[in-house]
Formats: structure tokens, C-alpha cells, sequence
């Protein structure tokens, strides 16, 4: 099998994943490179053996000889980006969210099934361990029928990753309840297998609001993403703009009638995500969500609480970046280039989960007024959920 000749445009924080493709005489090679940083085209560069360099994503789209392209620039560069890959005739793997607007998502699901270029979106989420092992709890019904999803989202780093550069900016990602929440909320879906109808959210800048800000155009400190100061108050160096929320909460109704609610705060002491799935026979919880941490099942009572639960399950060990989950997307996108055909992650899924975020967002800014989710061309889900062949 020779291996499929992939491009990457964009060259940032998820490089690991353009790295994860990168398996010359195993399936995949990263043959060309692209980043509108020539120093960080540079750096990067030396890390595969690509035989193209450009600063400009239209002269690497002109190449023939490429059979996909890896998109993982800015949140509100996918949707040109993304159409532009699809006219030129190649498969897309697009870095979650699809977009940063209901439309812009419908605007790349329409592209995709126009020219017949196969879209993925990179919910990389769908293949963590401890995800996969909450919902094979689930599918076996162990927790009988779900009907109520809790999601707590503790983002130690927040103030760094998320505060310190373009995600701060509602013009770049509308917020952080669609950029940094995306991925539970394609996760809840998938959980609770409905899609969110209507929802309404509160939130606010709460403690980063006040803290120093760097001049336009001064460069993020040397330290970043290596150096954290601690308490949040302490840190310095902000984007210049910064007009997204740092705690943010939302409530949810499903399709299917479930409930469900997610909560996140970027300045908590630890980092990590915790689920609660209540079914009409049992509850899960997840406590720690990487390689060797658990997932806790209730399912016999009434009781007290008790802290090991009736069974204990263990969330297996991985290699690679995500807890294995960045050489598990890739097998399956790899896969999907060459035949098509169903996959766990889904563009309808991913549009759904915006679509959840961004209204989520809008009510947050309205108060907290409920808003209901536009639905998708049924039409236009018909053609993904045909795996695109």
C-alpha cells in the first residue's frame, strides 16, 4: 500500500497531530508544509520531510500530487480555508470547531457535498479512552437509558492558552463556549445520542478582565506555555482584546428529551474534565480522564453515597499525544481518505456541536434568554450520514 501524501496548513499547538500522520512507509507522509509564519515554517519543517514549503495555502492546494490536506489554522480561517481545499478536489481533515457560525458550518457542509469531496472534522475527542469506555458502559446498558448529562470543565491553563492570544477574541472564535467547549458538546451528543434543541447559558469575564494586557502587536512572553504563574491573578501578558468569557454555563434540552448541562472555568487550581451520565438504572462518573484513571458505576441503591460505587472501570492505556486519541483519528481519517464511508467522528455532529455553542453563547450575551438551535438540512445530513462515498 503506498502511502497516502498529505499537506498540513497551519502549524501551531496541534503540530502533534500533523506529526501523528507523519508515517512514511506505514499508510501516510507529511509531503507539504504551510504556515503564513516563516519562522514557524522554519522550525517545524525539520520535523518531517516535506518536499514543499509556502506561506501562502493556495500555491500548496495547486499541487496534484496530494491526495489530503490537515487544516488546523485559526478558528475563523476554517470556512474559507476548508471550501477552497474541497473545490480543489482534496480530502479535508478539519480541525474541530467547523467553523465559528452555524452558517459558516452549513456554508463547508454544502461545499463538501457539492464537489463530492470527502470533509472530516477532527472531534479527536471521540477516540479518548476515556470517552470510548463511557459510552461502550452505555451502549451495553449498564446505566439502563440515559437521561440526564453533567459536564464540569476545570481548565487550569486557561488563562495561558486561551487568554494570551487570538482564542480572546469574539471576532476570532465567538467564544469560548463554541472554541474550548466544542468538544463536549459533540461528546454529550454522542453520550446521550440526541442533539441539543434549545438551550441558555450565563457567563462572564470574571478574573482576567482586569489583569495587564500587552500592546497590539507585542509578541506572547518568552515562557509561554512553559512558565505559569500561580494564583491567576498573578499572570500577565494578555491579548490585547479580550471580549470572551472565563467562566461560562449552559443548560441544554436533547432531541431525544435528554438534559444536559456543561460548566467551564479557566482558572482552576487542576485541569480536567468530569461526566455524569444518569440513566433509569445507574450513574457513571469519570474521576481523572487519561490512560489509567477510572470510571465509576452506581447502579444498585437506594443509598448513601458510596465512593466505589458498584463497578470500577479503568481507562486503558495509550501512546501518543490526547492520551492516544491524535494516532487514533489519524488511522481513522487515513481510512476514510481511501474508502469512504462511516466513521465515528461526523461533520453533522461537529456542525450540531457549534450550533449548541454558539446559541449557547448568544443567550449568554442576552441575559440568559433561551434560544432555540437551528436544525439542519435534513438533505444535507442525509448525504454524510451515507459516509460520503
Amino acid at each position: 500500500m503506498e502511502d497516502l501524501r498529505i499537506g498540513v496548513i497551519g502549524l501551531g499547538l496541534r503540530t502533534s497531530l500533523a506529526l501523528a500522520a507523519h508515517r512514511p512507509g506505514r499508510g501516510s507522509a507529511v509531503v507539504a508544509l504551510c504556515d503564513s509564519d516563516p519562522a514557524a515554517l522554519k522550525s517545524q519543517a525539520m520535523r518531517f520531510e516535506a518536499e514543499f514549503l509556502t506561506e501562502d495555502y493556495r500555491e500548496l492546494l495547486t499541487r496534484d500530487d496530494l491526495d489530503a490536506v490537515i487544516v488546523m489554522t485559526p478558528d475563523d480561517t476554517h470556512e474559507r480555508i476548508a471550501i477552497d481545499c474541497l473545490e480543489a478536489g482534496k480530502a479535508v481533515y478539519l480541525e474541530k470547531p467547523l467553523a465559528i457560525t452555524v452558517e459558516g458550518c452549513d456554508a463547508v457542509l454544502e461545499a463538501a457535498r457539492r464537489t463530492g469531496t470527502r470533509l472530516y472534522v477532527g472531534h479527536n475527542m471521540r477516540h479518548m479512552g476515556v470517552v470510548r469506555l463511557m459510552r461502550d458502559i452505555i451502549q451495553k446498558g449498564v446505566i439502563g437509558e440515559p437521561k440526564t448529562v453533567w459536564v464540569r470543565h476545570f481548565v487550569s491553563y486557561g488563562g495561558d492558552y486561551y487568554f494570551k492570544d487570538w482564542h480572546a477574541d469574539r471576532t476570532r472564535t465567538t467564544g469560548l463556549l463554541l472554541q474550548k467547549a466544542a468538544h463536549d458538546l459533540d461528546v454529550i451528543h454522542w453520550l446521550a445520542g440526541g442533539y441539543t434543541t434549545r438551550v441558555n447559558a450565563l457567563g462572564d469575564l470574571m478574573l482576567y478582565g482586569d489583569l495587564p494586557r500587552r500592546e497590539p502587536g507585542t509578541p506572547r512572553p518568552d515562557g509561554w506555555l512553559r512558565e505559569f504563574d500561580w494564583p491567576p491573578t498573578r499572570r500577565t501578558d494578555f491579548h490585547h482584546v479580550m471580549d470572551v468569557e472565563d467562566v461560562s454555563v449552559m443548560n441544554m434540552r436533547l432531541d431525544n428529551g435528554v438534559i444536559a448541562a456543561y460548566q467551564q472555568c479557566h482558572f482552576t487550581p487542576d485541569y480536567v474534565r468530569n461526566y455524569t451520565v444518569i440513566g433509569t438504572e445507574g450513574r457513571l462518573e469519570n474521576f481523572g480522564d487519561g490512560p489509567g484513571d477510572t470510571v465509576k458505576v452506581w447502579n444498585t441503591g437506594p443509598s448513601g453515597y458510596r465512593s466505589d460505587g458498584d463497578i470500577t472501570y479503568r481507562v486503558p492505556e495509550a501512546m501518543g499525544s490526547h492520551g492516544g486519541a491524535d494516532p487514533a483519528i489519524m488511522d481513522e481519517f487515513c481510512r476514510f481518505v481511501r474508502e469512504g464511508g462511516a466513521t465515528d467522528t461526523s461533520p453533522v455532529a461537529a456542525r450540531m456541536s457549534v450550533a449548541a455553542g454558539y446559541m449557547a453563547t448568544m443567550s449568554l450575551r442576552d441575559g440568559g434568554a433561551p434560544y432555540d438551535i437551528p436544525p439542519i438540512d435534513p438533505e444535507l445530513a442525509a448525504y454524510f450520514d451515507r459516509g460520503q462515498r
